[in-house]
């Protein structure tokens, strides 16, 4: 089918986004994340505070090797993460429903931007001391009687639409 080999994919260009897992408690959640960052080619992922962090079985599972071909980090909180992407340049931008949230569908990132797109835990979403210190938030706009969607398919609706934006034009 054309594929990359790994060593292909680790040289290629990627999108300036990296995936912030805020205490994402599922592991099926996180190897999906894994595996649609290498499929967008997002810049890399960092695993934060109770996200399991491979080699895990459970991870391997839904990332189908997807842990071994995109960049990660782990750190001990979602504070420590963001910081430090701040200090290396990035926009947070936290995917999440708050008063003043930018629809997904209006959202055009910056020119040159590069962006920590961070995602929140399956219960409790995002850590409103994150969301209090983002740049901005993201919502996906729904119409069912739910007003989330499971953060793997979040991330997945949020990574197509900035990868529309860097690479199909």
């Amino acid at each position: 089918m054309g594929r990359d080999t790994l060593e292909e994919f680790r040289a290629k260009a990627k999108m300036p986004v990296v995936v912030v897992a805020d205490n994402v408690r599922s592991l099926n959640n996180i190897g999906s994340i894994f595996r649609t960052s290498d499929g967008f080619a997002a810049a890399g992922v960092a695993l934060c505070g109770i996200s399991a962090t491979p080699p895990s079985p459970e991870i391997h599972k839904t990332a189908l090797g997807a842990e071994e071909s995109v960049a990660w980090r782990y750190f001990a909180t979602t504070a420590e993460a963001v910081a430090a992407l701040r200090a290396e340049g990035y926009t947070i931008a936290c995917l999440e429903l708050v008063n003043g949230s930018v629809s997904l569908a209006d959202f055009v990132p910056a020119p040159g931007a590069k962006y920590a797109l961070v995602v929140g835990n399956e219960v409790d979403g995002i850590d409103q001391a994150i969301v209090d210190g983002a740049d901005l938030c993201i919502e996906i706009p729904q119409s069912g009687t739910k007003h989330s969607l499971n953060v793997a398919v979040s991330t997945s609706v949020a990574l197509w639409e900035f990868y529309k934006h860097y690479f199909c034009k």
